[in-house]
């Protein structure tokens, strides 16, 4: 009987320690962006209405607002809205500033292993994020992946998800985040913002 009740105890306090091991020598679990990017796509029917916060500048053409929360590892959020016959929004999140190359090609790479395939939903239709990847080379000022949402989803018109890598003289790489309305077809080379550099 006290072997029993011994080896009982014994295997209630080892399966106790394993468990609590197991549970320790989990790694925690990386969020990034992904729930920020399904926040922001999700009110983009509602003009961003829920994330609009203080005005920051108001341009002939523009207004840039505070965006209501902080993107996972962003050092700045803000959505513009732009001026036109047709009212347009963008959300953008500068990911990274940096005097380094390779830690900018990291950061870039590792937005896009985050948001590729990454399904959201709006209103009763999911679709998923698809992007094709396009290493930044040192040598190029200016490295885009562009995502689409596949199905098409009536309810986002030309929504499009956008990571970038630029350098910004004299020598600072920029990693950022867009959602925005696009203006042009698919077939059509580089946004709006490209045209005016």
């Amino acid at each position: 009987m006290k072997k029993a009740v011994k080896a009982l105890a014994l295997i209630t306090i080892t399966t106790f320690f394993l468990n609590n091991a197991a549970a320790q020598l989990k790694l925690p679990v990386i969020n990034g962006v992904t729930n920020d990017v399904k926040k922001v796509v999700e009110d983009y029917p509602n003009y961003f209405a829920s994330l609009i916060g203080q005005m920051i500048v108001q341009n002939p053409q523009s207004t840039d607002y505070q965006c209501t929360f902080n993107a996972n590892g962003a050092e700045q959020t803000t959505i513009t809205r732009y001026s036109a016959k047709n009212e347009m929004y963008s959300w953008q999140a500068l990911m990274l500033t940096t005097e380094s190359f390779d830690k900018a090609k990291q950061k870039f790479k590792s937005l896009f292993s985050q948001l590729n395939k990454l399904s959201i939903r709006v209103g009763h239709q999911a679709s998923r994020l698809n992007g094709d990847y396009e290493a930044p080379e040192e040598k190029k000022k200016f490295t885009t992946v562009l995502f689409s949402f596949d199905p098409p989803n009536e309810a986002l018109g030309k929504l499009k998800v956008e990571i970038t890598m630029e350098v910004h003289e004299p020598m600072e790489w920029q990693v950022k985040l867009i959602v925005y309305d696009r203006e042009k077809e698919d077939n059509e080379s580089g946004k709006k913002e490209e045209e005016s550099r």
